[in-house]
């Protein structure tokens, strides 16, 4: 949650300043910062691989303009996206699961529609088990 919560506010607020952001942002939670250290490798992760990421959701959003998504359904589509493609430790069912879930939370009633929607097309293009990590 706090992954997502980072990425939307850093989309609408983008820094030259990452390191500062995030030690301010999760400096600043109820819990310790190390507790967020899974969230933060999320984050960089997402960031560091934004382009090719945006290009998958660009290819999926059929008659979507993509400056038209909004900014919380980009966050939530870009960090399931960067799971299903690059952390094999995690099974993208549960990354479309949490996606979905993270959607009821943040987003509009439509939202969970087509981020699943975006997802299990996307989810057709993967060469590993659906619902168990994989372990190359």
């Amino acid at each position: 949650m706090a992954a997502v919560q980072f990425l939307y506010m850093w989309d609408i607020n983008p820094s030259d300043h990452l390191n500062e952001v995030l030690a301010e942002f999760f400096g600043n939670r109820e819990r310790p910062r190390d507790y967020f250290a899974f969230a933060e490798e999320l984050v960089c992760g997402v960031l560091n691989q934004s382009d090719k990421l945006d290009q998958v959701i660009g290819k999926y959003a059929e008659n979507w303009d993509f400056r038209r998504i909004a900014k919380i359904d980009l966050a939530i589509l870009r960090l399931a996206i960067y799971e299903m493609m690059f952390r094999r430790d995690i099974p993208p069912i549960v990354s479309i699961n949490e996606a979905i879930d993270l959607s009821k939370i943040f987003s509009i009633d439509d939202a969970k529609r087509f981020i699943n929607g975006i997802l299990d097309k996307f989810k057709l293009e993967l060469h590993r088990p659906l619902r168990e990590p994989s372990v190359d």
